[in-house]
């Protein structure tokens, strides 16, 4: 009997460890993925933080909500720009909805405008809510958050954020990202 049970678990280890094996040989071509991630719509954001003097905003489509209670939000950052610790030292940050009608500022955030990343902030009216991270004034809705917990993922971190404070601004239409360009709803 002993024997039957180390040949099933023989047996199902290595069709495990086959399956492994598959699963590892078809990994999707990043090209391919960035091709079909493309037609997935997002809304454009500013994500910003704020430490020792220093502010930094970038542009992302890639944040959504975690849970309402308490509420909580996730955004991604690529993690090669080591201008991006600033989200990771300041434990907190803001996530600015953008409208339809701010899509220069997210050149200007995206780096598509060459605009110096230190005169970013002369673009828009900012103030600060609870945690001192850059609120945008004209924001659809600004998220002010407390970071909670980070994950590093492939090429990316994964920051979590207790939301402390929000803004509601005007409603507007918003400003998505589809096709590799900037589209209203």
């Amino acid at each position: 009997m002993g024997f039957i049970f180390r040949c099933n678990l023989y047996v199902l280890k290595t069709y495990l460890d086959l399956e492994t094996a598959v699963l590892d040989k078809t990994q999707l071509d990043p090209l391919t993925y960035r091709d079909a991630m493309s037609r997935l719509a997002g809304h454009v954001h500013i994500v910003t933080a704020a430490h020792a003097g220093v502010r930094r905003g970038v542009t992302i489509t890639a944040a959504c909500s975690v849970s309402d209670d308490p509420a909580t939000l996730l955004v991604c950052l690529n993690g090669a720009n080591p201008r991006n610790d600033i989200f990771t030292e300041s434990g907190s940050f803001a996530l600015n909805l953008l409208g339809a009608d701010q899509m220069d500022l997210a050149h200007v955030f995206s780096g598509k405008n060459p605009v110096d990343p230190s005169e970013r902030f002369s673009h828009g009216t900012w103030n600060a809510l609870k945690t001192g991270a850059p609120i945008l004034e004209e924001a659809v809705a600004a998220f002010d958050c407390r970071l909670i917990d980070i994950k590093t993922v492939a090429t990316h971190i994964v920051l979590f954020g207790e939301v402390v404070a929000v803004t509601l601004g005007q409603q507007k239409p918003a400003l998505v990202y589809l096709d590799r360009d900037y589209r209203t709803l």
